[in-house]
């Protein structure tokens, strides 16, 4: 009896796939942990405190800045590669986890808008407060974007540890660090105003989504993407 063997075709790109996402997957929520720790300022303080601190500690600022771009750039790529491990084990969790996380990483930038027009107008020379009350005239969008935001990657990334606790397919504590890391954040920001708390919420994300590449990493091809 002859055996048909699968030949991948020339071009085939899902081994740099695999290792494109495993390698990508902890960098948004590491970048965010880092940068939450390193803020010059409290989440809960008002306009003119948040200028005085970012005035006061530029290149603390501009490292939060170049945090937040590197957050920008891998998280919303890291989510996709989470869901494409386990939509076929949690296809509705997973879906409904991505609508609330995806839109709330794309409002990211416009959540750090303010703070760059803050240190650009510190380094242009402006008073304190002539940057605040420009800052306190933000657009509604602004606004729009920070309950998007928070409402998104809170509960979202809560849908998702479910989804990845339900896939069955990484370690149960990749899930559950999944799952508690943004309410953690959330109380660290918010109700405890803690930058390490909040470094510890992002960390356990970053590391629960590595722990989701390690597993991506351990796949075949064919269990990664089957060919036609």
């Amino acid at each position: 009896m002859s055996q048909v063997q699968t030949i991948a075709p020339r071009g085939d790109v899902r081994t740099a796939s695999r290792w494109f996402g495993a390698l990508i997957l902890p960098i948004g929520p590491a970048a965010i942990a880092l940068l939450r720790y390193l803020l010059p300022y409290d989440t809960v303080d008002d306009p003119a405190t948040i200028t005085s601190k970012m005035l006061a500690h530029p290149g603390r600022a501009s490292l939060v800045l170049w945090l937040a771009f590197a957050g920008v750039l891998t998280l919303v790529p890291g989510a996709y590669f989470v869901a494409r491990l386990i939509r076929h084990r949690a296809p509705w969790l997973t879906a409904l986890s991505l609508l609330l996380v995806v839109p709330g990483y794309l409002a990211l930038p416009w959540m750090t808008s303010t703070d760059i027009f803050t240190w650009s107008g510190g380094q242009a020379g402006l008073n304190a407060a002539s940057i605040t009350k420009v800052a306190e005239a933000t657009h509604g969008s602004v606004g729009v974007a920070g309950v998007v935001f928070v409402v998104g990657h809170v509960l979202g990334t809560i849908l998702l540890g479910s989804a990845l606790w339900r896939s069955r397919m990484v370690p149960r504590w990749a899930a559950v660090a999944t799952a508690i890391s943004q309410p953690i954040h959330f109380i660290a920001a918010i109700i405890l105003v803690s930058h390490t708390l909040d470094l510890v919420g992002w960390g356990l994300q970053a590391a629960g989504f590595a722990a989701v590449g390690w597993v991506i990493l351990r796949l075949r091809d064919d269990e990664w993407e089957p060919l036609p």
